[in-house]
């Protein structure tokens, strides 16, 4: 079974990649859905951002409030640190179970996990290829503006939170350019499958 790590800046194009892996086959398993899932409300994750972080972090239906901790964190270095420190253990645990599932079930499947903080938090991992989607931070500013509906000031912020993209191509094993058309990132990513079912 080939577990393949796929990371990129936000707005960089991955979902795009995943998706198309998805339509040949592959088992995406999305860390974003997890970190979703480990803080829903009444999960210990949640309760301990909400002893770290105070109850303004939680909305009044019980749920997170992604707005408010969003706003905390993003800007403060040592407040992301925190939080990440809660959340990525339960991540860790959960994505290593949906491994181990797919597997079992399919014990010949392709397994893609679409992780954006994969240099923050995974990268050390045994993963038989990291695919970086990459598209230079000034057009992931544009996307997050102009397709998001983003302010610029918080677009840029959430930008310099994650890692530059010298340190993610650093890791790569594969690199989807995606800042060209999207005919050209499908295609790439389908020289990728063809790869991954030949090799």
């Amino acid at each position: 079974m080939p577990l393949i790590a796929l990371t990129g800046g936000i707005a960089s194009g991955k979902s795009t990649i995943a998706r198309r892996l998805a339509e040949h086959g592959a088992i995406i398993v999305d860390a974003d859905a997890i970190v979703r899932d480990v803080q829903a409300p009444g999960s210990p994750v949640l309760e301990r951002i909400a002893e770290v972080f105070g109850p303004e972090v939680i909305a009044e239906d019980g749920s997170l409030d992604r707005p408010a901790l969003g706003a905390r964190v993003f800007g403060d270095p040592e407040q992301l640190a925190q939080l990440n420190a809660i959340v990525h253990p339960a991540v860790r645990d959960e994505s290593q179970r949906r491994f181990t599932d797919a597997l079992a079930a399919d014990p010949h499947a392709v397994v893609v996990y679409d992780v954006p903080l994969l240099v923050e938090a995974r990268v050390d991992d045994p993963w038989d290829l990291i695919v970086v989607a990459h598209t230079p931070a000034e057009e992931r500013l544009r996307r997050l503006v102009e397709l998001r509906g983003m302010d610029e000031a918080a677009a840029r912020e959430r930008i310099g939170a994650q890692v530059s993209d010298e340190k993610r191509l650093a890791i790569a094993d594969v690199v989807i350019e995606t800042g060209g058309a999207l005919a050209e990132t499908v295609a790439q990513a389908d020289a990728l499958w063809e790869r991954l079912c030949t090799g």
